[in-house]
């Protein structure tokens, strides 16, 4: 799906060759400061490498419409923007910056519940813990319905029993979507329990790739 060949970006990832299939759970590791957030924020267009090349479904990911491309390939940063308002309008403005059809009240409350936040649609996301806004951000993106997903440190915010809960639950969503999964995660359990494929990165490169099944 993802092929990665001679990319350079900056001093801060270098990669000589790197395929990401399809229909996996892959989950990258690393210090803090490897090149994790650069790696996957380039699989979308989000940034732009200085050399090389990276193809996407056999083509240059450089020739896709970015918006188009970001819409097929969704990205859940560590902290992501939440609009103000409430958390209906969080809802309903997802749909409308990407043109898709309003949803009924029942289909939001549904996500709440698959992402555990139990507050209301009409409270305040003023009002939202950290945790709370990541699994609402979270909930966004299932509304989207992605089939490839990308997700950096999902549950960075959250206590470890909430971040069990919602790995499992988003791996189940791909699974029966037989989408994709790309995860980095800080959490070597989450990595060794969930993950396929486990990319290792140290200083910008890929230390080790672990195929697990």
């Amino acid at each position: 799906m993802f092929k990665l060949s001679a990319v350079k970006y900056k001093d801060i990832l270098v990669i000589n060759k790197l395929e990401i299939n399809e229909n996996k759970i892959t989950c990258i590791v690393g210090k803090s400061g490897s090149g994790k957030t650069t790696l996957i924020k380039l699989l979308n267009n989000m940034i732009s490498i200085d050399s090389g090349s990276i193809k996407f479904m056999g083509q240059e990911i450089t020739e896709y419409n970015p918006i188009q491309l970001r819409r097929e390939i969704l990205m859940l940063p560590q902290n992501p923007v939440i609009f103000p308002g409430t958390i209906k309008d969080n809802f309903t403005k997802t749909l409308e910056y990407t043109e898709n059809e309003l949803k009924d009240e029942k289909h939001y409350l549904g996500l709440l519940k698959k992402v555990d936040l139990k507050q209301g649609l009409n409270t305040d996301t003023e009002k939202l813990s950290g945790g709370e806004k990541q699994r609402l951000a979270l909930a966004r993106v299932l509304l989207l319905e992605p089939q490839i997903l990308l997700l950096d440190e999902p549950s960075s915010a959250l206590d470890e029993a909430t971040e069990e809960f919602i790995i499992q639950m988003v791996v189940n969503y791909i699974k029966e979507q037989n989408g994709t999964l790309v995860m980095i995660t800080h959490s070597k359990k989450i990595a060794d329990k969930y993950g396929e494929v486990i990319i290792s990165l140290n200083n910008g490169k890929i230390e080790n790739i672990e195929n697990r099944r």
